[in-house]
């Protein structure tokens, strides 16, 4: 439930803890603690953790609220700052991340394992980087850096998502495209609300808090806000096209109802005439009551006359659509598809 790391520029300690007692000598004995806190709802370890951080009621209430925005508050000389790791399996999803930064430790909790801590913990145990010549400043942006890289994945596979559905709504344009669409919208939404706020946290470090960084940690940070203003650009752009693909959608619906009709009154149109034709002899008006009623109804060679009449009739139509180049054009679009 309760994990303590702490380090310097030398050595570093790892170690699981149940009595909030063991804390005491660690803290005494190394410059940089970070202790980690997983499941922090169960009340007693809330007590504990109360009691030894001197943590403010409302911090602890926004702790144990799940899918709080990310934001940054102070109090005192104790920044508490809420940020969330997007994951990305069957949706895109976010998890909360929840840490105190003072001056010589950080405390952070956790409802579920997150993939950006795990690579902080073992770039403290391997001696990776620069996380253990700094201090606590620089652990705390050295999470939010971790936290902020597992958006660019989530990103990318959303774009290469979006590309996908663009060649698709091109070439055969179904209901179960759009209903994708919608889906990576939805998942681009997520992204946006994570993100965002995140952007307004490292602003937030920047401005306020920048006293309380070394001068190399605000490098870091502004690296950080570069990445975070990056991924807003980059969702947008995703949002922008994934709004173009709905409009190319429709376009390709229109224009394949629009080709079915094409075909549909062309033809209509040849078989117009035939229908004319056999409509007229389809009357039932006696020739023997008058000489007007149908007298071709009494000729010898009547009916192979009424269809070569039809046959010229649909050929003369063909050749006018023809000769407006309304065929042409049909068949061009035919061959491009």
């Amino acid at each position: 439930m309760i994990t303590v790391t702490a380090y310097d520029t030398e050595r570093a300690y790892c170690q699981d803890i149940i009595n909030f007692t063991e804390l005491e000598p660690i803290f005494a004995a190394w410059p940089t603690v970070w202790v980690q806190v997983r499941e922090p709802e169960k009340p007693e370890v809330l007590k504990l953790i109360t009691e030894a951080f001197n943590i403010h009621q409302l911090a602890l209430e926004d702790v144990l609220t799940k899918h709080q925005r990310a934001k940054i508050e102070q109090y005192g000389d104790i920044f508490f700052i809420i940020v969330h790791e997007l994951t990305n399996g069957t949706e895109v999803s976010s998890k909360q991340l929840c840490f105190f930064l003072a001056k010589n430790y950080v405390v952070s909790f956790q409802f579920e394992e997150l993939d950006s801590l795990k690579r902080i913990s073992e770039r403290i145990g391997n001696n990776n980087g620069m996380i253990r010549s700094h201090g606590a400043d620089y652990l705390a942006s050295a999470i939010l850096d971790a936290v902020i890289d597992t958006y660019f994945p989530v990103l990318e596979s959303l774009g290469e998502k979006l590309e996908d559905l663009e060649d698709e709504v091109m070439a055969d344009p179904s209901r179960q495209i759009i209903a994708e669409i919608h889906m990576t919208k939805r998942q681009l939404l997520t992204a946006r609300r994570t993100v965002w706020p995140m952007r307004e946290v490292l602003n937030a470090l920047l401005r306020d808090a920048s006293h309380n960084f070394s001068t190399e940690v605000r490098l870091h940070l502004r690296d950080c806000y570069d990445h975070a203003v990056e991924l807003i650009d980059l969702i947008e752009t995703y949002r922008e096209l994934g709004a173009d693909l709905m409009d190319v959608y429709l376009s390709s619906i229109s224009n394949r109802m629009n080709e079915v009709m094409k075909v549909l009154t062309i033809i209509a149109t040849v078989f117009a005439p035939p229908t004319l034709i056999a409509a007229i002899y389809g009357m039932n008006f006696n020739s023997a009551t008058s000489p007007y009623n149908m007298p071709e109804t009494n000729w010898y060679y009547g009916y192979p006359i009424v269809l070569l009449i039809m046959f010229l009739g649909s050929l003369a139509v063909l050749a006018f659509l023809w000769w407006k180049g309304w065929l042409g054009v049909m068949a061009k679009r035919s061959t491009k598809e």
